[in-house]
């Protein structure tokens, strides 16, 4: 299945990757981003790659080693490691490895884990409930199970803005009650079940927003953001670079004031004054691009 990595432009020009660095790709994902640079560092240069999902680093591993220029050399070191990004100045001590030059975070869920990981994080798709990346986490079948009503409200409408949460969770534990909600298509019926059927006039599916606040909830999503923003000093070098790409309000409020924060305290310096948005032709070839923003930073 192909990857198309976002801002792959954007993240180039402002990380400006040369041979001999040591890069950290701390969402390989589909590994789009990872071989570009793996490509750029090479001779020399060592490819840290992170994701929580393990079978996401068996997918990209070929696509990065393969990648063009380190075809003839194979001179770059590729390290990829599961594990969490928030994590990364444990994973650095783990693996005797110093600070990095450059620090890459993509925050876009994955079209691949959506349509193949069989881990229910579509609701176009009838899959187990489990919408977790690392396995081992609670998932959300058992998630909305536990959660009482006022809660499952809170969770939905703060992390996606759903205006109908409160009648969206009444459903969900409703539902329940009759009979345990297991799958994505459950979950997608009880949701539509709850909405007016003009909702949001057709423009996106009933589904959308809940899935996305349970998909956050589920696997700390925001609050491993937070942390590993706090980190930047003991992850990167002075003069080390950081990029992240985010995909909603909500991811890029907490990139905008750890930066800034950040910035205050001259930890570093804010190297993009706006996010970055794709350009109108990166967003026709690749209609995903849409919401995604770039920021990024260099450390003092």
């Amino acid at each position: 299945m192909s990857h198309t990595p976002v801002l792959l432009h954007e993240v180039i020009k402002f990380l400006e990757p040369r041979s001999g660095e040591f890069f950290i790709d701390g969402t390989v994902d589909g590994g789009g981003h990872a071989a570009e640079i793996f490509k750029r560092i090479s001779p020399g240069g060592t490819l840290l790659g992170i994701d929580w999902d393990e079978t996401m680093l068996e997918n990209s591993e070929s696509r990065i080693r393969n990648s063009d220029s380190a075809m003839g050399n194979r001179k770059a070191k590729l390290i990829l490691r599961q594990g969490n990004y928030a994590d990364l100045p444990e994973i650095l001590k783990k693996e005797k490895l110093p600070k990095a030059d450059d620090l890459l975070l993509d925050l876009g869920f994955s079209s691949e884990q959506s349509e193949a990981s069989g881990r229910g994080f579509s609701f176009m798709k009838n899959e187990p409930l489990l919408m977790t990346y690392d396995s081992s986490r609670k998932p959300v079948k058992e998630i909305i199970r536990d959660t009482n009503e006022e809660m499952l409200a809170k969770i939905i409408f703060e992390l996606s803005g759903e205006r109908f949460s409160r009648q969206i969770a009444r459903a969900i534990k409703e539902q329940g009650r009759r009979k345990l909600i297991e799958t994505t298509g459950e979950l997608s019926e009880a949701i539509t079940r709850a909405v007016p059927g003009n909702y949001e006039r057709g423009r996106i599916n009933p589904a959308t927003r809940t899935f996305q606040a349970l998909r956050i909830y589920a696997n700390d999503e925001l609050e491993n953001l937070e942390k590993v923003l706090k980190h930047l000093p003991e992850i990167l070098k002075s003069g080390g670079r950081a990029a992240v790409i985010t995909f909603h309000s909500l991811e890029d409020r907490i990139v905008k004031n750890g930066f800034r924060e950040m910035g205050k305290e001259n930890v570093l310096h804010i190297l993009t004054k706006k996010p970055v948005p794709p350009s109108a032709d990166e967003i026709r070839k690749n209609p995903r691009s849409r919401s995604a923003k770039l920021r990024a930073a260099v450390i003092t």
